[in-house]
């Protein structure tokens, strides 16, 4: 049986605008190029990192073909799906297949209540239509409904279906997830808080959907490669720099927020989102800055 088609890092990757609302394809460079050069395994775009739900359709097809353009080949591309419209969901599925991605990411639909059996025909239904290797993202606190492990179970006997991103914060439900995945060897299985990474890996995990390593790219790839080897005492350091990130998006009330703030701060992006979110400012911009300051993160640092 084939293995486990993604592990590693793979960074949900922040979505930069320019002045006008655009993709500021100069900022997404510099972006995608820090986070190549800290050894990570994949990209993954328009998801919540990336703020897909908020962009208009050509710029998410902007964004997918800007990425694919810029990386070249180097490591595999997955981009996110989740709509409320099925149809754009396959649409974009379909684009995302033209443009040199490597496989979708598909999370509930959101906005309608869906039970379980709704969501096993949805998942049925859209096997049908999409062209890549799809990894089904949990994400309860945004799209309201889990993929309850039963629904898992019958979604991967679908070979469309290549594993899960859970972002639950629920490690109950990832240990059974675990035990459902973790014996079929083509599955893989990524969880997204990444304080979580350390107990993820030592139940099994293949890695992690990391946001924090925008900042510490490295930081996250040897976490992972301390946990492939058994070693206790890396990854119990390594845990310790992990904090240090945790204070930077405390400082700012929050991840998203403060990790762009932290990206202008380090002149890799402007301090832009798409609506309903707006950019950090004043003495909470500036708690951010010193707390980089304190924490010895800057443009250099990649660790």
């Amino acid at each position: 049986m084939a293995e486990a088609l993604f592990s590693g890092i793979i960074p949900p990757v922040l979505t930069p605008f320019d002045e006008n609302g655009g993709l500021d394809t100069a900022a997404l460079e510099k972006v995608l190029e820090r986070l190549i050069a800290g050894g990570v395994h994949g990209l993954f775009i328009l998801g919540t990192t990336g703020e897909g739900p908020s962009l208009s359709y050509d710029l998410r097809r902007c964004l997918i073909r800007q990425t694919n353009t810029i990386t070249g080949g180097r490591v595999p591309i997955l981009v996110g799906i989740t709509d409320t419209s099925f149809d754009e969901s396959v649409r974009l599925a379909d684009f995302a297949a033209e443009n040199g991605a490597s496989a979708l990411v598909a999370a509930p639909p959101y906005y309608h209540p869906v039970t379980q059996d709704d969501l096993l025909r949805y998942l049925e239904q859209l096997a049908r239509r999409v062209p890549l290797p799809t990894l089904l993202y949990n994400m309860p606190s945004h799209c309201k409904t889990w993929y309850e492990i039963d629904t898992l179970r019958r979604a991967f006997e679908i070979d469309r279906y290549i594993g899960l991103k859970d972002s639950s914060h629920d490690m109950d439900y990832f240990r059974k997830a675990a035990e459902l995945i973790l014996p079929q060897k083509r599955l893989s299985l990524l969880i997204g808080p990444e304080e979580l990474l350390p107990e993820a890996l030592k139940i099994g995990a293949h890695g992690g959907v990391c946001g924090g390593a925008h900042l510490l790219p490295r930081l996250f790839v040897r976490v992972v490669e301390a946990g492939a080897a058994g070693d206790a005492a890396a990854m119990e350091q390594l845990t310790k720099r992990i904090d240090d990130l945790r204070a930077v998006y405390k400082a700012g009330g929050g991840f998203l927020k403060s990790m762009k703030a932290a990206m202008a701060i380090l002149g890799i992006i402007q301090n832009r989102f798409a609506p309903p979110l707006y950019p950090l400012g004043g003495e909470v911009f500036e708690s951010v800055r010193r707390k980089l300051a304190e924490v010895g993160i800057d443009l250099s640092t990649l660790e």
